[in-house]
């Protein structure tokens, strides 16, 4: 589905449905012209239609092709504006809640129309692994996927997948926010022992920030130390610049333009909310996103299979690009591609955003020294203690809102020590000092030790892992020689 999945027409503003509806409609046609089966045809006007009324009902009158909405509310609107200020904001650039306690992620399935991991996914893959689920699974933090069971099928019956993430290089520095799709990826490709491609977005940061294109490809090939840091098989893993990449890779590149056929300006202006004035390159560059999804994108490690399966671990907030991938792929003949997305890692100041590393305050760089960690999490992050030691004790601190014990559920292994700090801290039998003296001995040497690995990344080791190559895997049916 190309536009405002089902239950987030209730939040989204006028233009939005207007534009949302547009590219409903233009969904709509294309599936009748491409003879798509009744189901997906039925499913798709169904939708349209409930566009439509959700339309009438903010506006105040049917909707017209060539008459967007003004930017007046309808009177009956008066309290709408209370009710959105209350309402989550996430797309791929920006993530927001009024909310101390962060994103309602239960809330955020239903909009998106994903699925939510339950206990019974989790046993799955802990059964088809072999191995204990990691802790982002077991708390939550991989949170909600699409078709992560196909995958599943596939693993089981010893067909082939693979896995791809990436990174949009805005910096030099990351900051920890960055490591949690990588660390979670690192433990995918080890357990399920797969090839994994990692796309640099240089591209995507040029068009969007104010950098030249040898800042952003600098930034690539940086970040791309700090990934490597994480503790990638180098006999497994192709990382790849897009500026370096599509200019050598024509089936990459034919990918794109395929993507690029099927996706109207309506249906990108609906999905990601470009208007009229932004640049063409920023309305095309979600078919470069979208393009890795493929297998035949990589010939040097798939040769011109198109039907291995893709699996996506990413924030939530890049969903948007996959949903419209998912829809493009079966009519360009391609499976569509699985996610696992992760929850948002919080700001140092608090759950109603993400950490930023445009925001020196909100973060704990992967660059920062042991003193400026102690000094941030002391100075800036968000507590969720009384206002004095007596209140605290007596009626004991707040978890959900608390940053230095959400960071904990992120980078402290043990399962039993952080139920015992919730319940110490909860009881008001640990106090805040503690809990955030707790988190500086976590991070501390976390990120030392990140530190030591990425100075043992040469230059020479980034451009092996960025050097298009045939990448070795031990899975029985990865035998592309047939």
């Amino acid at each position: 589905m190309a536009d405002v999945p089902n239950g987030e027409q209730g939040c989204a503003s006028p233009l939005e449905l207007f534009n949302s509806i547009a590219a409903q409609g233009e969904l709509v046609r294309s599936l009748k012209a491409g003879k798509a089966s009744k189901d997906e045809i039925d499913s798709a006007v169904k939708m349209l239609l409930s566009l439509k009324m959700s339309y009438k009902a903010a506006v105040g009158e049917d909707y017209k092709a060539d008459c967007p909405p003004e930017n007046s509310a309808p009177e009956s609107n008066s309290g709408l504006g209370s009710a959105e200020a209350e309402e989550d904001f996430v797309d791929p650039w920006t993530v927001q809640t009024s909310s101390a306690k962060g994103i309602d992620y239960d809330k955020l399935i239903v909009r998106f129309g994903s699925s939510k991991i339950d206990k019974e996914l989790v046993n799955r893959i802990e059964r088809a692994t072999g191995q204990k689920p990691h802790r982002f699974l077991r708390r939550g933090i991989f949170f909600s996927h699409r078709d992560m069971n196909q995958i599943l099928d596939a693993y089981e019956n010893k067909k082939p997948f693979y896995l791809y993430t990436g990174r949009g290089p805005s910096s030099e520095a990351m900051h920890v926010g960055h490591l949690i799709p990588f660390i979670f990826t690192k433990w995918l490709q080890d357990v399920f022992n797969v090839p994994l491609v990692i796309q640099m977005t240089d591209d995507e940061k040029y068009l969007w920030k104010d950098l030249t294109l040898d800042q952003a490809y600098g930034y690539a090939v940086e970040n791309a130390k700090d990934i490597i840091a994480c503790g990638f098989d180098i006999n497994k893993t192709f990382i790849f610049s897009d500026l370096d990449y599509m200019g050598m890779s024509p089936g990459f590149y034919k990918n794109v333009v395929k993507i690029q056929k099927h996706v109207t300006f309506n249906q990108v202006k609906g999905i990601f909310g470009f208007t009229d004035s932004d640049s063409i390159g920023k309305i095309s560059f979600p078919a470069i996103q979208a393009a890795p999804s493929f297998s035949n994108s990589f010939p040097q490690i798939f040769r011109d299979r198109t039907d291995i399966q893709c699996l996506i671990p990413c924030a939530i907030d890049q969903d948007p690009y996959f949903r419209m991938t998912r829809d493009v792929a079966p009519r360009i003949g391609y499976p569509k591609p699985a996610l696992l997305h992760s929850t948002f890692f919080p700001a140092l100041q608090g759950a109603q955003t993400k950490m930023s590393a445009s925001d020196p305050n909100s973060s704990i760089f992967l660059t920062d020294t042991a003193k400026q960690i102690k000094t941030k999490v002391n100075k800036h992050a968000f507590s969720g203690g009384r206002d004095t030691v007596e209140e605290h004790r007596q009626f004991g601190g707040n978890c959900d809102v608390d940053v230095s014990f959400m960071y904990l559920t992120f980078f402290l292994e043990d399962d039993d020590k952080l139920e015992q700090i919730r319940k110490d801290y909860t009881s008001g039998d640990m106090l805040t000092g503690e809990l955030k003296k707790t988190l500086i001995e976590v991070l501390q040497p976390l990120i030392a030790e990140h530190q030591a690995r990425r100075k043992e990344v040469t230059d020479e080791i980034v451009k092996e892992f960025m050097t298009p190559r045939k990448l070795s895997y031990d899975f029985q049916c990865f035998c592309f020689d047939t």
